[in-house]
């Protein structure tokens, strides 16, 4: 069973995680990933090694919580007035961010400590979160827009998969024709 940080709003826990997340990112900057070691971050986080042990239960899993943290988004997505331009911006973004040597390392933190898939799990909402923002704004605008499952499957499934396993070639160019051809299709969603 995998040890997941409970955290309550505020509190000691919260400070806590706040901490060794902090140490975690300011260690990797400065000294890179081959010198992270639980008590490096113990001690740089004000905390013991049984805390950072008793809490996430190893390196790898301490690395997935703190990518899963930074894949978070900080904002809502911005609007253009159309769902082509907000969808457009949004997936441009997207990849620029996850296809970038830092996004592509926290993707694959977040994957290594995860035995449970549950980071996967969470990454993948945050991305249906922005989604269905955009959608929920075009219906708004009274503008047809697929559903959010189609629309992860034709366009963040592709720009994640090219991530991970064909990332020659990527650019802004590959994010709007999957935009494209997400709204040509009419939000078409065959079916199993």
């Amino acid at each position: 069973m995998s040890r997941k940080p409970m955290v309550r709003p505020g509190g000691r826990s919260a400070r806590v995680q706040t901490a060794v997340h902090t140490a975690v990112r300011e260690i990797l900057s400065e000294r890179g990933r081959d010198a992270l070691t639980v008590p490096l971050v113990a001690q740089r986080a004000g905390v013991t090694p049984s805390t950072i042990y008793r809490r996430w239960g190893d390196l790898q899993e301490l690395l997935s919580d703190v990518a899963v943290e930074r894949l978070r988004p900080d904002t809502a997505p911005e609007s253009h007035g159309d769902l082509l331009s907000d969808l457009t911006a949004w997936a441009e973004q997207f990849l620029d961010e996850m296809s970038s040597p830092s996004g592509r390392a926290y993707i694959r933190d977040a994957l290594l400590g995860d035995p449970d898939g549950s980071n996967a799990g969470q990454c993948s909402a945050y991305a249906a979160e922005q989604v269905a923002v955009i959608l929920a704004r075009a219906l708004g605008r009274r503008e047809d827009a697929p559903d959010v499952e189609t629309a992860m499957d034709r366009l963040v499934a592709p720009m994640m998969y090219r991530i991970l396993f064909r990332p020659a070639g990527l650019d802004a160019a590959y994010a709007r024709r999957l935009v494209t051809g997400l709204l040509d299709a009419g939000g078409e969603h065959p079916r199993p």
